[in-house]
């Protein structure tokens, strides 16, 4: 039988009942989101249910949603299923305040340096990781230049001109 977006969803219902919500498909995919605490419990369901099989982890990120109270951050796991050649998109959300999210990196080694980098960018802390610190940037950094927590420009420089930017009057 084909692994379908349908068929996925129904399974993850049915072992999770209403804490697998939000299910979409951009573009074909699916995506859907549960608790945090919960995120474990799902990727090792996602991996070892028989028809579903998402045994490799293609990507682990993070996106900053400053607006979305208690639900600041977001981290995202795109899990694929070689032997049917399906993608899916499962998200968890943390508040900003306390971003502890448990570690994807005894189930997929790939998640070792996903989780490594996200922390470095985003600040989300996977709890359990066994070496959870910065590698692109500076130890001594102490904020996380990825979140929109900055604004993009300087905005009290006077030794730049507008003009060369596009964004001054043009004669």
């Amino acid at each position: 039988m084909a692994l379908t977006n349908e068929l996925i969803q129904q399974k993850l219902t049915e072992k999770f009942g209403e804490q697998v919500t939000n299910f979409e498909e951009p573009y074909g995919m699916l995506t859907f989101e549960a608790p945090k605490e919960m995120n474990l419990k799902v990727l090792q369901f996602l991996y070892d249910d028989e028809a579903l099989q998402f045994q490799f982890m293609t990507d682990l990120c993070a996106v900053h949603y400053p607006d979305n109270a208690g639900r600041e951050l977001a981290v995202v796991y795109h899990l694929h299923n070689l032997v049917e050649n399906v993608r899916i998109r499962f998200k968890v959300f943390t508040d900003i305040n306390t971003p502890n999210v448990f570690t994807a990196s005894k189930l997929f080694s790939a998640a070792n340096w996903m989780e490594r980098e996200t922390y470095d960018f985003y600040g989300v802390n996977f709890v359990g990781h066994n070496n959870l610190k910065r590698i692109l940037n500076v130890d001594e950094m102490d904020y996380f230049p990825l979140r929109k927590e900055f604004p993009l420009e300087d905005q009290t420089r006077i030794d730049k001109d507008d003009e060369m930017f596009g964004r001054g009057r043009l004669n």
